[in-house]
């Protein structure tokens, strides 16, 4: 196990001196820069990536530590102005299951202590993402002495009382109650995610800062419809519009059986854009099921689509849904409504906070296939009767800008930073 000696120990700063903050910010399992819509890569790494750009922009140090994955990827990927991913070997270098890290995390820990010695750095604060980040926080913290500050993004424990997908391990449910405890602050993306925390964790309320997740408005912006359903290959069609992990938790099989109660609606097409080669048994599933329920004509599976690419999709489309069981935050909403797009989504993550009710979309309290098709159905309905003012829905995202964002975190730091 590396440990530095006392006399190398990072020196708390003064905050009267030093305005710039230099930060190590984990996210272990998924890189940053992976493939969105893959198996393990999602709103987490858009969270990260695009938090890490806007610290950077304000002069800010941010390193991002993963495991190296792919070896053909460079070991060092510069994201913008003072931040960068760095990739560590831990394991072989390839592509594992998210569980299987946990036996590499030690490894990962020395890596990361090495890299940080060899290159002379030192760090202000440690920002982990995920559990099994946090596991790798929590060593480090102790050898450098310095803040930890915590975003779990999802809670196994919640997980596991839906009762959708994969039954989380104990080992998880242990970690996360444990780094509840021993770190220094807790960063929640909604109140609900917060009130999980203390109900399900027993965490301090008074630990939990709640600061909503962002969006890029430069790239999510509104493209001209027909323009964008040329380019796509539809025409005259009434397009329904799913992005994201292909995962039972995100009820796709739910929107499929929505999709079946809009029979009467002509040309109806509804647009499945995420997952990779780890998706396929799932995709399997999804595909059986629609033809079961006679609509396979009706449905694409696009696989993984490009993030440059997704303002093309959902200034093309007429309603993007958001059927989950369980979402931290649901970015997928926010790059919608950027785009001018209205939704409907189930009462999950920060939903509430987003959608105001028949103007830039419908929340529904769960995603019971005839509750989803009554909401589709009304905006389709509302799309064809007054053309629904794409301004007015990008302007209710306007407060989500990652620049939002990022002055909200860095009081945080500065805070803890100054009581630590």
């Amino acid at each position: 196990m590396v440990r530095l000696a006392h006399h190398e120990r990072h020196r708390k700063i003064d905050l009267t001196l030093v305005e710039q903050l230099k930060i190590a910010m984990l996210s272990v399992h998924s890189c940053p820069v992976g493939k969105l819509g893959s198996k393990d890569t999602g709103g987490m790494s858009v969270y990260i990536r695009e938090l890490a750009r806007e610290l950077g922009k304000r002069g800010h140090t941010v390193d991002i530590y993963t495991r190296a994955h792919d070896p053909v990827e460079e070991r060092i990927v510069q994201l913008g102005d003072n931040a960068r991913v760095i990739h560590l070997q831990a394991g072989e270098v390839e592509p594992i299951d998210k569980l299987a890290v946990y036996s590499h995390l030690e490894d990962f820990a020395c890596s990361m202590e090495d890299f940080r010695a060899r290159n002379g750095l030192r760090y202000d604060l440690i920002h982990s993402h995920y559990w099994l980040s946090g596991w790798v926080g929590r060593r480090i913290q102790r050898w450098w002495d310095v803040p930890h500050v915590i975003m779990f993004h999802t809670l196994g424990a919640i997980k596991n009382a839906i009762g959708v997908g994969e039954c989380e391990p104990a080992l998880r449910i242990m970690a996360e109650r444990e780094l509840v405890r021993d770190c220094h602050r807790i960063i929640a993306a909604t109140e609900k995610g917060k009130e999980e925390l203390v109900s399900y964790y027993g965490a301090s309320p008074e630990k939990i800062s709640v600061i909503a997740c962002g969006v890029n408005l430069e790239l999510f912006r509104h493209l001209d419809k027909e323009e964008a359903r040329r380019n796509l290959g539809f025409n005259g069609d009434n397009i329904i519009l799913f992005v994201g992990r292909i995962d039972p938790l995100k009820g796709i099989d739910r929107l499929l059986m929505a999709l079946r109660r809009l029979d009467t609606i002509q040309n109806l097409k509804l647009l499945v854009i995420g997952g990779d080669k780890d998706s396929l048994p799932e995709v399997e599933r999804l595909q059986r099921l629609s033809q079961s329920l006679y609509i396979q004509d009706s449905v694409t599976f696009t696989g993984i689509v490009e993030q440059k690419e997704l303002p093309l999709y959902y200034s093309a489309a007429d309603v993007c849904v958001i059927p989950s069981y369980y979402e931290s935050f649901g970015l997928v909403a926010l790059e919608s409504l950027a785009c001018g797009t209205p939704i409907v989504a189930t009462r999950v993550g920060g939903m509430e906070s987003i959608i105001n009710p028949g103007q830039n979309g419908y929340m529904v309290e769960d995603n019971a296939p005839l509750r989803l098709a009554d909401r589709i159905a009304a905006l389709l309905w509302q799309k064809q009767v007054d053309k629904k003012s794409v301004d007015s829905i990008r302007a209710s995202v306007d407060g989500f800008s990652w620049s939002n964002i990022a002055e909200a975190i860095i009081p945080e730091y500065k805070a803890l930073l100054a009581n630590s």
